[in-house]
Formats: structure tokens, C-alpha cells, sequence
């Protein structure tokens, strides 16, 4: 049956290959065998238990602690044409009723249900008749006490089913489980040893910083503001803080709302809808916001508080970049939020306690590493970081402040606020400086002052910055209605007898261009911004006339594909991420429509040599295994790039798609393919040891730019074959 369930990734999802563990999870699923998954959020979890779900008979039902999450599940599996229905407390009678006879009359594929909701005698009497083939327990974290997110429904479950549905198979599935906690899901389902299937925890595309607290709501400021129009959360501990830095960044201008259990469930819901939808960009929230939440363009997540463990962080980054696009996690750090936590592990006794203090501990030594922060977050999960650096987290990357000299604008702007008389707030005193025309300033003559027009050479951005720069450093101070008031220090820069230096951004996680290559595909880098811009509007329009998130129609990801491709006509987005045959009948044409007129207009070509790699390499995805195996017999990597008329470079590509897939190499072959000498490959190999098999750059500007990266590629595969090896 797997080769149906590949034919169902493609037809009705859109998707071309599995993802790691997924296609042995759903082999499992298949023949009947129970299975506990850990998978990281954005992994694909959902997949494994849907895909069964299709090609069984039966029902499946699926246990989510959450409303929002099967609202959210029901309306994308309905964009696939898929009848999923759920049952919980937010349903009118009417749907609810509609929904229990889609599950009476054999209709519903999945049945989204909540752990109290299925405890209930009038479910058990709904069930009790009605062939379930699959059982799946979503965030199966919830059944462990040592979980950080224990919940006693969750403990019922594995009695739920015994009663209800003995003879169908179990699934139980979590993106943060220590261990401990696995051990304990396993006993409570009675899973055996041999069902247990652990993808791993890293999350590549995050970049992770922790930064010092200090004066947090400018930090928070300053982060925003190389992030425009992105899409984020920011976690903060108390709904008082939610609400302040709220209120700070909508009068700011940012597209924002909060997020607390303060707030009424009606507010609650619209809020997320809101975030969910693209209405607004950012979610200011308490740990009340996010399980579930399957946002796949989430471009950053922010800790302005620090969380309570390593668990409660883990998934909480992980709702950012689920399209596997690089995304940014930020925290913000004082010894003082330690001394918060540590007040209410106090109020607790016994085991409780003793697991909290155990979860703030383990989170301090993440936070205090000095090395990459991978390599402690995945050991608290079990697993062994292979690498010593990640290059995609502070500590990796970690060089000092650019510190600059910005005495000159300094000056400029503690004048204009003298000259105003210090009345004003900062966007007036930007506007003076930057010679605005703005009503506000020719009304009061400001354009009669010496400042006036003084500041053109700076964006009203970089102004903006330098306002927040020296008021953290006291040169500036908020006076009433936020009006920008001279400081003592002031005085000393404005008679020319101290220099101003700082640094304007200070939690900026920007990567140099080698840097975020790392992440960026040639599509990420590529696509053309203003194409995307329109599909992104029409999605939008679209979502908005059906009433669902816009990236239930298509992620981003598909989008930059056609903004990076230019497909002519329906059968050229097949090949695209996300387009599978119900989605193409259903979007095909609008957006080929978008696309032809855009590229007409701009005398652009489609990339249709490219786009027809792209197809024919989907047709032939166990190409590499063919080849790994050629090559393991005894073919040589010249001789297959000829036999199937394509370069090496693709040929090394091949084998290195099958050796991670968990096959060998024979080194000799891939040694015989290089022309370098044994003294060049041993300086090859140690630069690998020293920093990682992923640096080509390195290694190609540590020979001195006389050995060529197709010559690397080859060291590379050698390097990763050998260590495979052992």
C-alpha cells in the first residue's frame, strides 16, 4: 500500500517526496501497527496519520487538546476536497448535529475530537458501532506528568480506546518529548519497544539568539524594524505585559493584536483569526497562544520574557518557519525573570516542584552555553548534534557589536529637539529634520528652523533608531505624551566636547550573504518580490471570499516557486511545491492568469528548460538510488554522468541524496573521480574536521581560490561517506 500512499502525497497534496521517517511511519500505520512519532513541529506529523486515514476503509479519529487546531486541520483537509469534520464545545447544535451524522452515515474520512469531548457517554454512544481503523492521539506530551503540558483527559485515553476501539491501530504523535516522557507515553498507550519512530529535533532554518535584557520594549522596536510587514509572535509571561507592549507597538503603527486568557474567548478567537489570516502581522500572547497554530510563514518568534523550560521554548520556536524558510527566534534574558519562575516553584510541593526546578535548570545551561546552541536543545531531547557548529545560531556566529561613531547625526537631532523646545515627540522631530512638508510642520513655521532639512541624508527609519539609541543611553528621556526631553549628557555632545557611539540594532540576526546561503535555496534567493507581492494579494482575496487562511490555498512557498519559474499554462505548476491535481483544478487558472499578464507586461520568459528538470526529476525521485547503486557496483561518476546525459556535479548530488538516506558509498570510487593530489585532499579534510562538511566556501577561500568547488564536491561527498563509515 505505500505505493498508494505515495500517489496520494503527490495527487492530493502536491507533494513530491516524503519527508524524513515519514513514509516508514505510514508503512507502519499501513500494516496495522501501533507507533509513537516524535517529530518536530513543522516536521509533517499530520501527514502520517491523514494519509493512512485516506486509504483505510474506516474512520479515523484524531484526539487534539485544542478547538483552534481542528478548526484549523478540518479547513485545510477540505481544501483537499477531504470530508473532516470535528466535534467540540464552539460548535452551534446545528453543526454539531451535521457533523455526528457525517460520522453515522460512513461520510467523514477523520473525526477531530477533544480528549473531554471523546470521554463523554453521548460520543461513546456515537462511536461505539462505527469502524475506526485509526486511532491518533495529537501532542501526546499531555498524557506524562513529566511533560511539560500534562493533562489528566489525556491519561484516559489508552481505557477510551480499549472500550471504544480495540482493534484499531494507535498513533500517538508530539514534537517535544524527553526520554522520560516517551517512555512513559509508551507505557500508559502499551506500545512496545519496536514502535517508536524519533525524527530529528533540529530545526535547520531557525536561527536561535538569546539576547541580554536591557530596556526590552526598544529591543522589541529595533527588531521589528528590519522585519516589515512579517509575520511574528512575541511571548511575554504576565497578560499585564501583553497588554503594554501591545499598546506600545499599535501606537507605533504596527499591525498587531494581543492574545490572553484575560481577554473574553470571543476577542480570543478573532485575534488569532486575525494573525491566522493574514489581517495582522503580529501576536503579542501569553503561553495561552500558539499549540496548534499551523501558520507556515511565521517569520520570527520573540521571547520578550523567557519561558519556563526547554520544552515550553522548543515549541514555541517551532511555530515559526513551518514552510522551511529561514526564520528568526529571539529571546530576551535577565536574571531577574529567573528570580520570577523561581517565586512560583515555590508555591509548589512535592514531585511538582522537583520537575520544575529540574526544567529551569536544564533551561539556564541552554541559556549560558557558550557553544552552539544546537548542540545542548537537541541533547535535552536525547540526540547528539553531529556537528560543532550550526552556523545559524549567536554562539556560531557570535563576533562583537559593530560599534560606529554617530556623533555627526547625534548632534543634529539633540539641536532639534532644542529647538522645539523640547515639546515634541519623535515624529515631528524627524519630520523637521528630514525637510518634510507635512501640514503639522509648515503650520507651526518648523520649516523656518536651522534644523530644518538638516537630516535628508538619513532614512526616517535610521532616524527613528537613533532616537531609541540615545535614550537608552541617556542623552534623550520620554517625557509626558512621549515629547522628547534633553538630558544633562546632552549637553557635552552639543558643545562638540563628547562623541556618540553605539550600535542601532542590536538584536539584528542578519547573516552575511555566504552565511544565509546556507538556508536560502536558489528559489528563497531568486523569486521576483513584486510577483509574488500580486499572488499574494489575490491568494488573499481569495481566502477572504471562502472565509479560510490564505495559506490553506497555497503557502509561500509555492507562491516564490511561480515567482521564480514563470509557468505559462496549468500543467507547468504540477511540478510546483504544494500543487497537487485537486488544487490545480481549483487556483490553476486564476493564477496562470496573474502570472501570463505579469510576464507579458515585464517581457519575461517562463523557465520552461527548468521547470521540465524540475517535472522529469519528479518523475524519476528514486533516480538516486538507481545510482547509488550503479555506482556501488562499480561504475565510475564520469561514466553515469555521461550514461544519463548530465553533469557530475548532479551525479555527486545523486549520491548524496543516497547516502542520507542511510546507504554506504564505496570510497574508493569517489576517490578516483578526483584529480587533486593526497596532499590537497588531506588540507581538504581538515578544514572539513575543523568546521563542518557544509563550509564549500571555506575550504575553497583556504586553498587560496585555486581549487574548484566541483573538485570540493567530490571531497565533500568522500568526507560524509567516510564518516558514515566510522
Amino acid at each position: 500500500m505505500i505505493k498508494e500512499a505515495k500517489a496520494t502525497l503527490k495527487e492530493t497534496f502536491g507533494y513530491d517526496t516524503f519527508r524524513p521517517l515519514q513514509e516508514d511511519i505510514i508503512d507502519q500505520a499501513l500494516k496495522r501497527k501501533d507507533a509513537l512519532v516524535i517529530m518536530p513541529t513543522g516536521g509533517g506529523k499530520s501527514l502520517c496519520y491523514q494519509i493512512p486515514a485516506l486509504l483505510f476503509d474506516g474512520l479515523t479519529v484524531v484526539v487534539s487538546p485544542l478547538i483552534s487546531l481542528m478548526k484549523d486541520q478540518v479547513e485545510q483537509l477540505r481544501e483537499y476536497d477531504i470530508n473532516a469534520v470535528h466535534l467540540n464545545s464552539s460548535l452551534s447544535p446545528e453543526a454539531y448535529g451535521y457533523n455526528r451524522r457525517q460520522v453515522l452515515q460512513g461520510k467523514a474520512k477523520l473525526l477531530y475530537i477533544a480528549p473531554e469531548t471523546l470521554l463523554m457517554d453521548k460520543t461513546k454512544d456515537l462511536l461505539k458501532d462505527i469502524k475506526v481503523e485509526l486511532f491518533a492521539v495529537d501532542e501526546a506530551h499531555c498524557i506524562s506528568e513529566w511533560g511539560h503540558d500534562f493533562r489528566p483527559d489525556y491519561r484516559q485515553l489508552a481505557e477510551v480506546r480499549k472500550e471504544l476501539f480495540p482493534d484499531a491501530t494507535c498513533m500517538a504523535l508530539t514534537a517535544t518529548a524527553t526520554p522520560r516522557v516517551r517512555k512513559d507515553i509508551m507505557r500508559t498507550l502499551e506500545f512496545g519497544e519496536s514502535e517508536e519512530f524519533i525524527a530529528s529535533f533540529d530545526r535547520p532554518n531557525l536561527f536561535l539568539k538569546i539576547a541580554d535584557k536591557d530596556d526590552p520594549t526598544n529591543q522589541v522596536l529595533d527588531f521589528l524594524y528590519t522585519r516589515k510587514n512579517q509575520s511574528g509572535i512575541i511571548y511575554c509571561t504576565s497578560r499585564r505585559q501583553v497588554d503594554e507592549l501591545y499598546q506600545e507597538l499599535d501606537d507605533e503603527g504596527y499591525s498587531v493584536k494581543p492574545y490572553h486568557a484575560g481577554l473574553s474567548d470571543r476577542d480570543r478567537a478573532i485575534n488569532q483569526r486575525k494573525f491566522i489570516r493574514d489581517d495582522i502581522q503580529i501576536i503579542v500572547a501569553t503561553i495561552a497562544f500558539g499549540m496548534g497554530i499551523n501558520k507556515p510563514n511565521v517569520r520570527f518568534v520573540m521571547h520578550y520574557d523567557m519561558p519556563q523550560n526547554i520544552e515550553q521554548y522548543y515549541q514555541q520556536i517551532g511555530r515559526a518557519g513551518r514552510d522551511g524558510l529561514r526564520s528568526d527566534c529571539v529571546m530576551l534574558f535577565s536574571y531577574a525573570d529567573t528570580q520570577k519562575i523561581k517565586y512560583f516553584i515555590n508555591k509548589k510541593e512535592g514531585q511538582e516542584k522537583e520537575i520544575a526546578e529540574k526544567h529551569l535548570d536544564d533551561l539556564l545551561k541552554f541559556i549560558e552555553s557558550k557553544k552552539c546552541r544546537r548542540v545542548p536543545l537537541m541533547k535535552y531531547f536525547g540526540e547528539e548534534y553531529p556537528k560543532d557548529e550550526c552556523g545559524m545560531c549567536d554562539n556560531c556566529l557570535s563576533k562583537d557589536e559593530d560599534v560606529e561613531d554617530f556623533t555627526l547625526q547625534a548632534k543634529k537631532l539633540l539641536t532639534c529637539v532644542k529647538e522645539l523646545e523640547e515639546g515634541y515627540g519623535k515624529t515631528q522631530v524627524i519630520n523637521v529634520l528630514r525637510g518634510s512638508k507635512a501640514k503639522k510642520v509648515l503650520e507651526l513655521e518648523h520649516d523656518k528652523l536651522d534644523s530644518y532639512g538638516s537630516g535628508k541624508e538619513w532614512s526616517k527609519d535610521q532616524w527613528e533608531q537613533l532616537s531609541r539609541m540615545l535614550v537608552r543611553q541617556d542623552y534623550l528621556s520620554k517625557g509626558e505624551y512621549a515629547v522628547l526631553q534633553l538630558e544633562d549628557k546632552a549637553d557635552a555632545v552639543l558643545k562638540g566636547d563628547e562623541n556618540v557611539y553605539g550600535t542601532l540594532d542590536r538584536t539584528s540576526t542578519m547573516l552575511s550573504d555566504e552565511e544565509a546561503s546556507r538556508v536560502a535555496t536558489e528559489v528563497e534567493a531568486s523569486y521576483d518580490e513584486n510577483l509574488f507581492e500580486i499572488l499574494r494579494k489575490e491568494r488573499k482575496k481569495m481566502a477572504d471570499e471562502k472565509g479560510i487562511p490564505p495559506y490553506t490555498i497555497f503557502p509561500d512557498t509555492t507562491l516564490m516557486e511561480m515567482a521564480y519559474y514563470f509557468p505559462k499554462d496549468k500543467e507547468h505548476l504540477l511540478p510546483l511545491y504544494g500543487v497537487g491535481d485537486v488544487k490545480l483544478k481549483k487556483y490553476g487558472s486564476a493564477f496562470i492568469g496573474i502570472i501570463k499578464k505579469y510576464t507579458s507586461e515585464h517581457g519575461i520568459e517562463a523557465k520552461e528548460e527548468t521547470l521540465q528538470e524540475k517535472a522529469e526529476e519528479l518523475e524519476n525521485v528514486e533516480l538516486h538510488q538507481k545510482i547509488g547503486k550503479a555506482f556501488n557496483d562499480g561504475q565510475r561518476i564520469e561514466h553515469l554522468a555521461e550514461e544519463h546525459g548530465v553533469k557530475e556535479v548532479t551525479i555527486l548530488n545523486h549520491l548524496k541524496d543516497y547516502l542520507n538516506e542511510g546507504n554506504d558509498l564505496r570510497l574508493d570510487g569517489i576517490t578516483e573521480a578526483t584529480s587533486l593530489s593526497l596532499r590537497q585532499q588531506d588540507e581538504i579534510i581538515k578544514i572539513f574536521d575543523e568546521k563542518g562538511s557544509h563550509m564549500l566556501k571555506v575550504v575553497y577561500d583556504r586553498m587560496n581560490k585555486k581549487i574548484g568547488y566541483d573538485q570540493i564536491r567530490i571531497m565533500q561527498l568522500y568526507y560524509m561517506a567516510n564518516e558514515k563509515n566510522g
